[in-house]
């Protein structure tokens, strides 16, 4: 009995949580942008002009914005030199490169670096590991890999932010049909979600 009980609240807890999560972070966005940006505009326009949201609405424009000026190229010129400041501060610069890495890793932009969902053998064995193709072009390794016809994959930890870029002769990898989406929850759950039906990817098409 308190095995089932036990085994119904871990279900229950796994069903909730992500979805929890989600919500609190939104809520705590919103309410972050709201108190931040609704108390300038506060101390601009009359207090009778001013309601509840404005801050919110205010914070979205601003990331549309910024998000609109970073694909011209004098924006990301500027941007370009505010980050090697940053990359020059002791403490800052590891908290924002980790922050940055993050966030570039999970975001659809960051996912076209992935060129191809692979299984890489390894060594000797029949054991293979999912992994992404993210360099392809000989001339674009290291010298001493160029000849050897190598290609660089990264290689995800599973339950952890974090993997291995090794370097693999094409020989021993081998394309797999998934997704970018769907082999990243697969390899960062260690496979516990499993992989999607055929059926299922076709219906999301």
């Amino acid at each position: 009995m308190l095995r089932f009980f036990s085994k119904s609240i871990i279900a229950g807890l796994v069903t909730l949580l992500p979805a929890v999560l989600s919500l609190y972070l939104t809520y705590w966005m919103a309410v972050t942008a709201e108190s931040a940006l609704g108390g300038l505009i506060r101390g601009v326009l009359p207090e009778n002009l001013y309601w509840p949201g404005m801050g919110l609405l205010a914070g979205i424009v601003v990331v549309f914005t910024v998000g609109l000026l970073m694909s011209t190229y004098v924006m990301q010129r500027v941007f370009a030199k505010g980050e090697k400041l940053l990359y020059h501060m002791p403490i800052i610069k590891s908290v924002y490169r980790a922050t940055r890495d993050f966030f570039v890793y999970f975001s659809p932009t960051g996912q076209k670096g992935f060129e191809q969902v692979v299984a890489v053998t390894v060594g000797g064995t029949q054991m293979q590991v999912v992994g992404f193709v993210t360099q392809a072009v000989p001339k674009h390794l290291p010298s001493g890999f160029q000849e050897n016809d190598h290609v660089l994959v990264y290689l995800p930890l599973s339950y952890m932010i974090g993997g291995y870029a090794v370097l693999v002769p094409r020989s021993l990898v081998r394309p797999i049909d998934m997704s970018m989406e769907e082999a990243m929850r697969f390899t960062l759950t260690a496979g516990v979600t499993g992989a999607e039906h055929p059926e299922i990817q076709k219906s999301r098409t």
